[in-house]
């Protein structure tokens, strides 16, 4: 398949998109408004760099990029785009009026084309892996500079890349530079054919979070609320239909050895959130909602965390993590969240998304892979039960994370070199 092949596709299937997001509406608010911005229609400044950061994940990893170019260059102005509501909340968050923010447009030639008219960047990053064939076609057309920061790509998705070589390729060739997570991530670049002198290591940017006090700090109140002090606490972060039922299997047999435990289960998308309330409720377990302001006692067993920003405070008020998206084909979510707040960490097998990062994570010792619910209760009770065992997983995570740290400075160079050319 080829980008006109391609792009005559997306023109057949383009109801279906209508129909997406209507699907989207009826089971989360968030996706009820700015459909113009989804079709390139919204009435957009010209700005001189676009920031595309996708999601949640790949917006948090950017924000400390896009808060560094704020600063060294003052005067440049910039446009920040997602591609979901979890991704736009943090944009507007962390950057207010500061920068001008939409949704992407779909990857449809008249909408991209009408987006680029009216943004006219003179330079674009691109997060991680959110590579769209016309997008980056049409900026190339217009003589945007473009980079691809903190790159990954698994072995997985390398492979499809090759079997659609006729899309791929030239979409590949069109970057400026990229800043590859890995070596593992640049060699799979350099087989699809982009040359090796495009390609950067720098690390991944995640490494470089920064743990706030007032997360810390947050994180104990938390704990002292939810009278646990002594009693195990864990959280099942970033959680997908599919794996409710296994947190609240291994919470249960948590319970036969630890009574009191407290299980915190963080739904990945607020549109799951009803859905896990009322699977805990079908596992018999005593439920406190976070969104509701429910009081966690010592009767509690489940505090559902269906609120949005709060699960980095959540894993500090916690002792062990498992996290989501793992034990379902979805590749997961960030493990280094939780280890950089000192937890033993477990994930299911389909961690590809983060595979170099859980992988550092697993040979140092701060990550363990499970295969079932009863293998994750088995694991978090000997962690619970085996003080020294635990304090070797807690010290092995935050030294992954600090040791590794650097990303940031070495991707702003690249960016550097971007903007000044």
């Amino acid at each position: 398949m080829n980008r006109i092949l391609y792009s005559t596709l997306l023109y057949l299937l383009s109801p279906l998109l209508l129909l997406y997001l209507t699907f989207r509406a009826v089971k989360s608010p968030a996706y009820r408004g700015r459909w113009a911005e989804r079709f390139g229609l919204s009435r957009l400044q010209a700005t001189d760099l676009l920031v595309h950061s996708v999601s949640m994940g790949e917006t948090l990893a950017a924000i400390p990029l896009i808060n560094k170019i704020l600063t060294q260059y003052p005067h440049l102005t910039l446009t920040v785009t997602t591609t979901s509501p979890t991704g736009s909340a943090e944009v507007i968050k962390a950057f207010g009026d500061r920068v001008q923010h939409c949704y992407l447009p779909f990857d449809l030639p008249l909408c991209v084309a009408r987006f680029l008219s009216q943004v006219q960047p003179k330079q674009c990053i691109i997060m991680e892996t959110e590579l769209w064939p016309n997008l980056l076609h049409q900026a190339k057309q217009r003589g945007v500079k473009l980079m691809l920061a903190n790159a990954r790509l698994s072995a997985k998705s390398a492979k499809q890349y090759q079997q659609r070589r006729k899309l791929v390729i030239p979409m590949l060739q069109a970057l400026d530079v990229i800043a590859a997570q890995s070596p593992s991530t640049a060699e799979r670049f350099i087989a699809l054919g982009v040359p090796a002198s495009k390609i950067e290591v720098t690390g991944s940017l995640k490494f470089d979070l920064t743990i706030g006090e007032q997360h810390i700090a947050k994180a104990r109140l938390l704990r002292s609320e939810w009278q646990r002090l002594e009693v195990p606490v864990w959280v099942a972060g970033s959680v997908h239909p599919g794996e409710f039922d296994a947190m609240l299997s291994a919470h249960k047999n948590v319970l036969i050895r630890f009574p009191h435990a407290l299980l915190v289960m963080v739904p990945r998308h607020p549109e799951q959130f009803e859905a896990a309330a009322s699977r805990v409720k079908a596992a018999g377990l005593t439920l406190a909602r976070r969104s509701q302001a429910d009081k966690v006692d010592a009767d509690t067993q489940v505090l559902l965390g269906d609120t949005m920003g709060e699960l980095l405070s959540f894993y500090g008020a916690a002792d062990q993590a498992f996290v989501g998206g793992t034990l379902i084909e979805n590749g997961g979510h960030n493990p280094l969240e939780p280890a950089a707040m000192g937890l033993p960490v477990y994930v299911g097998p389909n961690f590809r998304d983060f595979a170099e990062i859980a992988l550092m994570l697993q040979e140092a010792g701060a990550l363990s892979v499970v295969k079932s619910a009863e293998d994750l209760a088995l694991q978090l009770v000997d962690k619970f039960d085996d003080k020294e065992a635990y304090l070797l997983a807690r010290e092995a995570g935050l030294k992954v994370v600090e040791d590794n740290k650097g990303a940031l400075a070495a991707q702003f160079a690249l960016v550097c070199d971007l903007l000044d050319q």
